[in-house]
């Protein structure tokens, strides 16, 4: 009999939404990998066995065993694209919406990211890693286990630096695993309302050397997590030139690329950013027919984000149904931010997409594990329940993995660590 840290067994769905060859497409993003009244077992932090209860529990011992009382198990959710170190609010902005402004509008009145931008260079390290541990609870209480995090509410260097620092405390501090992404291009700053082109230049020949000498020396490089450079591709924001220069600027110090792109308007970023290997492009809600079918053909992974539509009102999101039938790799994000999309609940976000962008509760549960695992570079480490991988799985109040999409608004959710029996 083979010793474990931790057995779960009576798992009425154990919903491994397994996939060891990469992220989910097509038809394999209905299948969430069910096994009826399972088990697993975890050792050294990772999960050392999966299977029927009757065999686990025949096959392993372990001194932390959980009946899961016959409800669902699945892996924690991985949220591959959020703002949540910041200072200060926007809840100015949200009367404002509500009003009738359109983002773009709030955005070159000098609101929206500028807003944040003022109150996160005036903030302390102090200050903003107090804040956001605040949000990284609430994002765990609603089953996210690993995220991405980006910089870019300080469009200066120093700030920009200073955000990176509070990202490696916030990943030290907080049981979540966090990816560390640099967003300087995330808005023009006023220092450079009329050069865009020189600030490009500034985060080219400084930021980015310097950003990428914190990363060699930071404790995400010792663990071997990947460090992304992202570029807002918009009206108002950064061309297909800037973006160019952008991100084969980043690729040649090591970075891996991501591109916020076709979120209002179609300037062709998709095409750029799949042309450049993006690991994904994020947003997509004016993607063409034909960039489509070159994300489908790619390895870029599309990250959808109905959150921030849904937040503004509108009935137009992103295509992600014609994405999945297409074949596209698929994933799902809060984009949780202080503006646009204040919100920390992947359960809400799977709702949304369900109800508006016609996805299945499997596919939407697809794309907010295995799929936004691999959108971030922990593919193969996170985002399933698969022999090898780290142990982070929820308990659900739920009886069918269904419920936790079809109830929107409420979802009890026990979120469990590798480290919560003693495991590293």
């Amino acid at each position: 009999m083979q010793q474990a840290d931790l057995i779960v067994y009576n798992i009425g769905q154990l919903v491994t939404c397994a996939s060891p060859d990469g992220p989910k497409r097509g038809d394999q993003m209905r299948d969430v990998g069910i096994v009826e009244n399972g088990a697993f077992a975890a050792a050294d932090g990772r999960f050392s066995a999966v299977g029927s209860t009757a065999r686990i529990l025949n096959d392993h011992n372990a001194d932390n065993k959980i009946d899961a009382g016959g409800r669902v198990v699945c892996p924690g959710f991985v949220d591959p694209h959020t703002h949540i170190v910041y200072a200060g609010d926007r809840l100015n902005e949200f009367e404002m919406k509500i009003k009738g402004a359109e983002y773009l509008d709030i955005l070159a009145a000098g609101g929206g990211i500028i807003s944040t931008v003022r109150a996160t260079r005036a903030a302390s390290e102090e200050e903003l890693v107090e804040q956001a541990l605040t949000r990284l609870d609430k994002m765990l209480a609603c089953g996210t286990t690993a995220c991405e995090i980006k910089t870019g509410y300080g469009l200066d260097t120093g700030t920009e630096l200073k955000m990176l620092r509070v990202i490696e405390e916030l990943d030290k501090q907080h049981p979540m695993d966090i990816v560390p992404t640099f967003l300087a291009a995330h808005a023009v700053p006023p220092e450079f309302k009329d050069d865009a082109n020189g600030y490009v230049d500034l985060i080219c020949d400084e930021m980015l050397p310097q950003a990428w000498e914190w990363y060699q020396a930071s404790h995400f490089e010792a663990k071997g997590i990947p460090f992304y450079c992202d570029v807002f591709t918009e009206r108002n924001a950064f061309d297909l030139h800037q973006m160019r220069r952008l991100l084969e600027t980043a690729a040649s110090f090591g970075f891996g690329i991501k591109a916020h792109v076709d979120q209002f308007t179609n300037l062709g970023g998709s095409r750029l950013g799949i042309e450049l290997n993006a690991a994904s492009i994020d947003h997509l809600d004016a993607i063409s027919d034909d960039e489509i079918g070159m994300l489908a053909d790619s390895n870029t992974i599309g990250i959808v984000i109905p959150t921030e539509n849904f937040n503004a009102g509108k009935t137009q999101f992103a295509p992600a149904r014609k994405l999945i039938d297409a074949g596209c790799a698929v994933a799902l994000s809060t984009d949780y931010n202080p503006g646009s999309a204040p919100c920390p609940s992947m359960p809400m976000a799977m709702a949304i997409s369900c109800r508006y962008q016609k996805l299945l509760p499997a596919e939407a549960l697809n794309a907010a594990t295995i799929n936004a695992a691999h959108a971030i570079g922990l593919g193969k480490i996170y985002g399933s329940i698969e022999l090898g991988k780290r142990a982070f799985w929820l308990l659900c109040e739920a009886d069918d993995y269904r419920q936790i999409a079809h109830e929107f608004g409420y979802s009890k959710l026990y979120p469990t660590s590798p480290d919560a029996f003693g495991t590293q």
